[in-house]
């Protein structure tokens, strides 16, 4: 688990809500599904994301977030922070992580309401 904030500051579940659900930025409905009633055509080849706050604490969502192949060596989620021992990874985007620290936070804190 990575038990604190990544840069400190705390999420927002509103702005991780809209991370989850867009298709640009988080593409997290290409691979799960949740209470997304308003949205078609989510992933199911990943774990439902209903629930998510049951089953992991916050730093276990964190992490798999941060870099999911550190819990599973042969995860297919794409590491969101991790920039290093990549492989793959287009010239422009080499050294940027997916998503920012605070966007991790976001999503993190929308992943924690859903008990």
């Amino acid at each position: 688990a990575i038990p604190a904030p990544l840069e400190g500051a705390r999420g927002d579940a509103v702005r991780g809500r809209g991370i989850v659900l867009d298709r640009y930025v988080g593409l997290c409905l290409l691979c799960h599904s949740g209470p997304f009633p308003e949205e078609r055509f989510q992933g199911e080849i990943a774990p439902d994301l209903r629930g998510t706050a049951t089953r992991l604490s916050e730093g276990q969502i964190r992490l798999r977030i941060v870099d999911s192949g550190r819990v599973n060596a042969g995860s297919i989620m794409p590491a969101y922070y991790r920039t290093e021992g990549l492989t793959r990874v287009a010239p422009a985007f080499r050294g940027k992580p997916v998503l920012s620290a605070q966007q991790i936070e976001d999503v993190v804190a929308y992943l924690m309401t859903l008990q």
